[in-house]
């Protein structure tokens, strides 16, 4: 059997990247490889992506349209990371996201991500709809799967009440705490305030008895309250995150779904935060607040709306389709997304080096 004896969690940015679809939901598979190209920026953009999570509209496509943006994004970074570790820098990880609907489509992604050679699973056990004891679903069915497959493959855990089959809220640490007793749990994505962060960094003693766990940032502004040095209005948070940091423990990484357009930025933001440079981690926040302002409309935010006018904009991608239930962006929208996004763009090229601003023409790749 393939164990996990000598597997670490990949730290850095993880990117929740977008399906690239044409008006009818049909994934576009070469624009799929055109936007892993961008994001991986020959080394200087995303360590890890994640395929098939939120930002990936997960939940609106059939399982033929997850598995196959799964293989696609999984296929070219294999064919990439031959070139980045040429060049020096490491290799790009896929992280599959597994989470379907039912309790049979799960283990059948998960399945999927094995075969294809996905580098880890995310799964989101309260958005199954009927697993009632995430702890017993993982021991069991998929722990039965991997025994079945003489395989093991590092799963994480996503907690995300917003994206929960009915009102089941986070999970509860006790079941984080359970399941990361499981080999094949190493680690979890947390989209929550940053309250709830503190509930993990409580436990996470308990977590890393048990071997490595690691915690990824899935609300990704907070790493610029939560990874300072200073005190102030997260004090009692941070300084619990701080002791933690003290012993090469927490944060592992950041989930930054921005990241999809602002890939080399988001780098920057996460290496100035794990170096506590507070006065660079507030220049990242206003730029990064400015396009958080840029995807907000009289009506709401539209961010994934807007990630996918943005990438068709600077010619990453051919169509800025959203899947079926995706709130897509009226003409008056896009037209003031793209006058704001042409204003960061200047802004950012006014601010960072030029090693630091993401570069379109990374898209063509070979």
């Amino acid at each position: 059997m393939k164990t996990l004896e000598n597997w670490t969690p990949r730290r850095g940015v993880s990117v929740p990247c977008i399906t690239v679809l044409d008006p009818d939901a049909n994934v576009l598979e070469e624009d799929q490889r055109r936007l892993v190209r961008f994001l991986i920026q020959s080394g200087r953009g995303a360590d890890i992506l994640f395929a098939m999570g939120t930002n990936g509209e997960w939940n609106r496509l059939d399982a033929a349209r997850r598995q196959r943006v799964i293989q696609v994004v999984t296929e070219e970074v294999r064919k990439q990371n031959p070139r980045l570790e040429q060049a020096g820098h490491p290799p790009v990880e896929v992280w599959a996201g597994v989470t379907a609907p039912s309790r049979r489509e799960t283990l059948e992604s998960i399945d999927f991500a094995l075969e294809v050679g996905a580098h880890a699973a995310v799964i989101a056990p309260l958005a199954i709809e009927g697993v009632e004891d995430p702890v017993r679903f993982l021991r069991r069915e998929v722990g039965d799967l991997l025994d079945a497959r003489d395989r093991r493959l590092p799963f994480f855990l996503y907690d995300n009440a917003e994206i929960a089959a009915g009102p089941r809220g986070f999970l509860r640490t006790r079941w984080v705490k359970q399941c990361s007793r499981l080999d094949f749990v190493r680690g979890i994505k947390v989209t929550a305030p940053a309250r709830r962060l503190g509930h993990y960094s409580k436990a996470a003693r308990q977590f890393r008895d048990l071997g490595p766990f690691a915690i990824y940032f899935g609300n990704a502004p907070l790493i610029f309250d939560m990874m300072r040095p200073r005190h102030g209005a997260f004090s009692q948070l941070r300084d619990q995150w701080n002791r933690f940091l003290r012993h090469d423990m927490l944060p592992a990484g950041v989930v930054a779904g921005p990241a999809n357009l602002l890939p080399r930025e988001w780098q920057r933001a996460w290496q100035v935060s794990v170096a506590g440079d507070e006065e660079r981690m507030e220049e990242m926040r206003r730029l990064f607040s400015r396009f958080r302002d840029a995807c907000t409309f009289s009506r709401g935010r539209h961010t994934l709306a807007a990630l996918k006018r943005g990438l068709l904009r600077i010619g990453v991608v051919s169509s800025d389709a959203v899947a079926p239930r995706t709130q897509a962006l009226s003409a008056e929208e896009a037209e003031r997304f793209d006058a704001s996004f042409e204003r960061l763009r200047g802004e950012i090229e006014a601010t960072l080096p030029e090693r630091w601003r993401s570069d379109p023409a990374e898209a063509a790749g070979t």
